[in-house]
């Protein structure tokens, strides 16, 4: 059985995915998106390539290509959560402060009964 070269090149997109998700940090947004891009683009461009006589060009342009656009997409995504997680740090400190204000209205209203 002859082994088709885009097929070898997926499984090393396959296997430096796997490699990369065994350390110690978990993979950011990005690298997540990166590594979906190039798989994806890599069979994507196996399949093209097979078409027209060239599926290891096909795979390793495809697998080029969806790197790229899976990162450049990974990025974006990585910004939105970002500015979630300031926007949810602002609310609680924003809440913080309403309660702290509330805590010395209560105060001050029972220091004018007393008097």
């Amino acid at each position: 059985m002859k082994t088709r070269p885009y097929v070898i090149i997926v499984y090393l997109f396959a296997l430096t995915l796997m490699g990369s998700t065994g350390c110690s940090t978990p993979l950011t947004t990005r690298e997540k998106g990166a590594g979906i891009g190039a798989l994806g683009g890599a069979a994507a461009g196996g399949i093209i390539g097979s078409a027209v006589g060239h599926p290891g060009a096909g795979a390793a342009i495809g697998g080029a290509l969806g790197l790229g656009a899976g990162a450049l997409i990974g990025d974006q995504l990585q910004g939105r959560e970002s500015q979630s997680q300031q926007q949810d740090q602002q609310i609680r400190r924003n809440q913080a402060e309403l309660d702290r204000q509330r805590q010395e209205i209560e105060r001050m209203k029972r220091q004018q009964g007393e008097y």
